[in-house]
């Protein structure tokens, strides 16, 4: 960040302070800044051909080159992400969405440019993928392959990312005084706060590990942390990627098909699937910014959707009226 232009810096701070983008999405927008005004040096000839691409200075880019650039220049650039960098879909779709972002930025909070060039950008097309998730038996054999000195702990994250559809990041940032009762407040993207209900199953196994959790001597910066690890510190992402993927081994499973982010997937195909759950309220435990992002979860039970079909009252009207 510290090479990049100051009206870049100002929009990344703006985009943090103001805005509430997570660390991990002002990291990603940095990068790709950092990558756009780069490749715009390369673009203008402004440095050798052969020059090495990490050693480009991008700090001296100012209003005047940004107010020359144009929506070409954009395209321009996201056909380079595709053809020279192997960026997919999803990555581009990132590009875009930060390019659209500063350039409104400069437009509307800054005022360094008259004219917004991004305000055509389109994103690529993206797919939907169908979501990766264990069956109901499946949950059941895991939670069930649970065992070793930290088996109380490791049975509730797992009935935490089963049940709650949690992300891996919430169930690492879950303090001690946001539990109360049946109710669990998780932060999820963006720094927003949300509250996810506990069913029985889930207060059962946080009850058990508070019995260790309480006795634990944990490192004073990391008091308040629900889950910790061996080094008697707030569980890191990585550990609990390890734990996961040692329970789907030790379940028989494949550990290169399921991760933490497919639990989550699993908690909410078994709510639409068994609970009934409306896809508003399935948007709301999952925190999904947009019912879109949640619509995946309405294509995966095809024998719902039959058995939809047939119990409509009409069904029957063709085999009356023969």
């Amino acid at each position: 960040m510290s090479d990049l232009p100051i009206a870049a810096k100002d929009f990344l701070e703006y985009m943090e302070t103001i805005r509430g983008k997570s660390k991990k999405t002002i990291q990603g927008y940095s990068y790709d800044l950092t990558l756009f005004f780069k490749y715009m040096k390369i673009k203008r000839n402004i440095v050798p051909e052969d020059m090495d691409f990490e050693e480009i200075v991008i700090s001296d880019i100012d209003g005047y080159f940004m107010r020359t650039i144009g929506l070409s220049d954009l395209y321009s650039f996201i056909s380079y992400a595709a053809n020279e960098r192997n960026n997919l879909n999803y990555a581009r779709a990132r590009k875009v969405a930060c390019l659209r972002s500063f350039f409104k930025f400069l437009h509307t909070k800054a005022k360094i440019i008259d004219d917004n060039p991004a305000l055509e950008l389109e994103p690529p097309k993206i797919n939907s993928r169908q979501p990766v998730y264990l069956s109901l038996e499946e949950s059941k054999i895991l939670l069930k392959a649970v065992e070793g000195p930290y088996k109380e702990r490791d049975y509730a994250i797992l009935m935490l990312f089963l049940n709650c559809g949690l992300r891996l990041s919430e169930l690492v940032g879950i303090d001690l005084d946001k539990i109360s009762g049946d109710t669990l407040r998780v932060i999820g993207k963006g720094n927003k706060e949300r509250t996810v209900y506990l069913n029985d199953a889930c207060i059962k196994a946080l009850e058990a590990y508070m019995k260790i959790r309480i006795a634990e001597e944990v490192k004073e910066k990391d008091k308040k942390a629900l889950f910790i690890s061996r080094f008697k510190s707030r569980i890191s992402p990585r550990t609990i990627q390890e734990i996961v993927k040692k329970y789907i081994r030790n379940a028989g499973l494949d550990d290169n098909k399921y991760s933490p982010h497919k639990l989550r997937h699993t908690a909410a195909t078994l709510m639409y699937k068994y609970g009934n759950v409306d896809i508003r309220a399935l948007q709301q435990i999952l925190g999904h910014e947009s019912v879109a992002t949640t619509q995946i979860y309405t294509h995966i039970d095809d024998d719902r959707l039959r058995q939809a079909a047939r119990s409509n009252p009409l069904s029957e009207e063709h085999q009356e009226t023969e």
